[in-house]
Parts: C-alpha cells; sequence; structure tokens
C-alpha cells in the first residue's frame, strides 16, 4: 500500500488515471442502480427448512463475536467499577452481576432493534413505490460522490 500510495503521489497521470477509474465505475454504479427494477438479494424468499439452521448459525457467530471483542471487556473494565463500594470484599461478584444486568439490558434493545429492522424490512418491501425511491436516492448519491470525485484536486 505504501508504494502505490508513494507511485499515485509523485505520478500526475496515474493519479488521474485511478480518479477517473473510480468516476467511472461510481457512475456504472449509479446507472445500475437507476436501471434496476427486481427485489434487493435479500429480499428473496428462501425455503422454510433454511431458516432455523441458519438462524442458529447467526446467533452463534454473533454470540462468539461479542465474547471476542476486546472492547466489551475495557468496557466493563473501565466503565463498572465506579459503581462498585471500594471495599467490598466479594467485588468479582458485583462486577459479574453489573455486567450480567448490562448484558440483559442490552439483549432487550437488540431484540426490539432486530423486531423494528424486520417490521422496516417488510413494509419497504412491499411497497414498490418505497424501493424505486430508495434505489433512485442511491444511485444519486453514487453519481454525486462520482462527480465530486471527478472534480477533486490532489
Amino acid at each position: 500500500m505504501l508504494g502505490l500510495a508513494a507511485l499515485l503521489h509523485a505520478s500526475a497521470l496515474a493519479f488521474q488515471a485511478v480518479k477517473l477509474a473510480g468516476v467511472a465505475y461510481l457512475l456504472y454504479l449509479a446507472w445500475q442502480m437507476w436501471r434496476d427494477s427486481g427485489l434487493p438479494p435479500l429480499a428473496a424468499p428462501e425455503p422454510a427448512r433454511a431458516g432455523a439452521g441458519r438462524l442458529a448459525r447467526v446467533a452463534v457467530r454473533g454470540f462468539l463475536i461479542n465474547i471476542l471483542n476486546p472492547k466489551l471487556s475495557i468496557f466493563f473494565l473501565a466503565f463498572l467499577p465506579q459503581f462498585t463500594p471500594a471495599d467490598a470484599a466479594e467485588l468479582l461478584w458485583i462486577m459479574a452481576g453489573l455486567s450480567a444486568v448490562f448484558m440483559a439490558m442490552t439483549l432487550v434493545i437488540f431484540v426490539l432493534y432486530g423486531l423494528f429492522a424486520a417490521l422496516a424490512r417488510e413494509r419497504v418491501i412491499a411497497s414498490p413505490g418505497v424501493l424505486r425511491w430508495l434505489r433512485r436516492s442511491f444511485a444519486g448519491l453514487f453519481a454525486a460522490l462520482g462527480l465530486r470525485l471527478a472534480f477533486a484536486e490532489r
């Protein structure tokens, strides 16, 4: 990456070539999105039996991502100790209890997010007008980004 960055910094021609390729690609994406009229890939119906296995895989993957995420441990160690008594004998159990309360509240919030997202997904997929508006909006954004990149200076 450093070599490519140095090349693009040193050569105006290479920079212009990469910039024009990016502009062409963004405008191509805008055109494809403007012309598209089918359902989004995630809106296609899936077989009934595939749903349960897929749901279990998603749940296990989400659990592992959260457990193995170091930000969660850092958050617990930085934020929760201020809610514990300084002279507590069972500090580990107090921290575990606070962590459990935090995780339960997070679970409730994420379940509500998921239910809201599922409801919004159904409403969007059921409405061709909303889908068309979303596609046209994204197409306009891609075109605007392409034009902005076209007029960008080094």
